[in-house]
């Protein structure tokens, strides 16, 4: 059921602001977005991470890191493990297409990583998606269904399986910062393969528990298309998540989609 998932905005700063802005670009964004019935995520720079996290501290947002090793430890020049963070954040990004194209990392690898969030308690919102070659040759359901298989595969390797409060987002790369739009009826198609992909692969979770976001160059002139989509659960944002405004206004849309789910369940 809908009402089971929570709504969730994921603001992913990439490789954006510095240990002495940071602090004041949070502050700001989490009091523009004070909505009820959204759960919100700032994802800074592992740099900015221990001043973001501080100003953030009892305001309702959470903080998540954008990437984590697949090691435990080790000899990992310029790498970050889960033990690192698990005092800095209590959510993680996982598998993010820039890191896919960028660092070639792989389903398998990408496994690993959410065995390590799972041993210290990190959320992880994993990130699939299709290119637009894939997607043009009438695979980009293919193409996530074996994303998925193929993590579940190496999860199982590892004796774990997709965790209880796994987040999914759905990033149609095509459709980032290429001037292509994707379609809320896209995004729909793609939470429904999702779910029913994890419902065969991801033992012991119930698939529609699993809430699943937007990823694809989300701003909040765009989002109501794709929140108006009962199968899509919140958004993971980009670039848009590094201004105020365009943050308050995703919210306030994902605020009306999280009020109704609440009076609809207050209502069975």
């Amino acid at each position: 059921m809908v009402l089971m998932r929570s709504v969730i905005v994921a603001g992913n700063w990439k490789m954006n602001s510095t240990p002495a802005d940071a602090a004041a670009l949070a502050a700001e964004i989490a009091a523009a977005t004070n909505v009820a019935g959204v759960e919100r995520v700032i994802c800074p720079p592992f740099v900015c991470l221990a001043s973001v996290g501080t100003v953030l501290a009892g305001s309702g947002v959470a903080v998540g890191a954008q990437n984590v090793h697949a090691e435990v430890a080790g000899a990992f020049t310029g790498e970050v493990s889960a033990a690192m963070l698990a005092g800095l954040v209590s959510w993680c990004i996982v598998g993010h297409s820039e890191r896919r194209r960028d660092q070639a990392e792989t389903d398998e690898l990408v496994a690993r990583k959410l065995v390590r969030c799972a041993e210290h308690g990190l959320r992880p919102i994993l990130c699939v998606g299709e290119q637009l070659a894939e997607r043009e040759a009438g695979r980009a359901e293919d193409t996530v269904r074996g994303q998925l298989e193929r993590t579940a595969a190496e999860l199982r390797r590892h004796g774990a399986g997709f965790p209880s409060d796994l987040v999914v987002a759905y990033e149609p790369v095509w459709a980032i910062g290429t001037g292509l739009t994707a379609r809320g009826t896209d995004a729909a198609a793609m939470a429904h393969e999702i779910r029913q992909s994890l419902g065969r692969e991801g033992a012991g979770i119930n698939p529609e528990s699993i809430p699943v976001l937007y990823g694809g160059s989300v701003t909040s002139a765009a989002i109501g298309e794709f929140l108006a989509e009962p199968s899509i659960d919140g958004a993971l944002v980009g670039g848009a998540s590094l201004k105020p405004d365009e943050m308050a206004g995703i919210v306030a849309h994902a605020g009306l989609v999280g009020a109704a789910r609440m009076a609809g369940e207050a209502g069975t």
